[in-house]
């Protein structure tokens, strides 16, 4: 089954070989014991969710029988109605890409607006007591606490406001969250991306964030068929917090 999610995840969908290559080093790149935590962000119509779906099933194809995905984006939830953050245990793989999964979420919280730029402060505090949830249940390694849960990889959806007080509302959240993996989509439009490289960030927690860039699969399908081709390359780096 892995196989075929792989190479045909939807038929009217293209995945770029660096999307693959992608999901993969997040799938394989360490423990089952310490599951990933990946990030997923980039502006407005750079396919998130799409890289989103696909990381999840490339997750359940390959070495976990469950994901955990939190979906911050209130204007355009996965699980949830819109105004919303949640937290959905996903066990089964999406067959076609572009149709939204359908699943109950464990957790969800009504934010009351389709866009955390009504009140930053507020959105961050639903969306740390999300997370904060998701640790508990399934990122704690306390048998004690939690004796029937096992550790879960998480994917972490967000939204395209990434400029101004949307950047740092970002950078926030990852110095909260402190991801294994941050996936960061650019799309043709330049000035609409988020800056390029690594995040510096501030904060009390050490240890390493994994820096993945790609582009957007309507960029890379644009530059397959266009007369000027160009090599993109997966860019892995380490961010220290400082």
């Amino acid at each position: 089954m892995g196989s075929s999610v792989r190479e045909n995840p939807s038929p009217d969908i293209h995945i770029p070989e660096h999307w693959s290559e992608a999901a993969e080093s997040i799938a394989y790149g360490g423990s089952t014991q310490t599951p990933p935590i990946a990030v997923i962000c980039g502006a407005k119509n750079c396919g998130k969710t799409t890289f989103s779906r696909y990381l999840l099933n490339i997750l359940l194809s390959t070495r976990y029988t469950k994901v955990a995905y939190l979906d911050t984006d209130v204007g355009q939830p996965e699980f949830a109605p819109p105004g919303f953050l949640s937290l959905t245990i996903v066990d089964r793989v999406t067959p076609d890409l572009k149709i939204p999964c359908l699943k109950t979420p464990e957790r969800s919280l009504f934010f009351g607006d389709v866009s955390s730029k009504t009140d930053p402060s507020a959105y961050l505090n639903y969306l740390f007591a999300i997370y904060d949830y998701y640790r508990k249940e399934y990122c704690s390694s306390n048998k004690k606490e939690n004796p029937t849960r096992t550790k879960l990889p998480l994917i972490v959806n967000t939204p395209g406001w990434v400029k101004g007080v949307g950047y740092d509302v970002l950078v926030d959240m990852l110095k909260y969250i402190c991801p294994t993996y941050v996936v960061k989509i650019g799309i043709s439009s330049e000035n609409k991306n988020l800056p390029a490289g690594e995040f510096r960030l501030d904060g009390e927690h050490d240890g390493t964030i994994n820096l993945i860039e790609i582009n957007s699969a309507r960029q890379d399908s644009f530059n397959r068929s266009g007369a000027s081709c160009w090599f993109v390359r997966i860019h892995v780096s380490c961010v220290i917090y400082e």
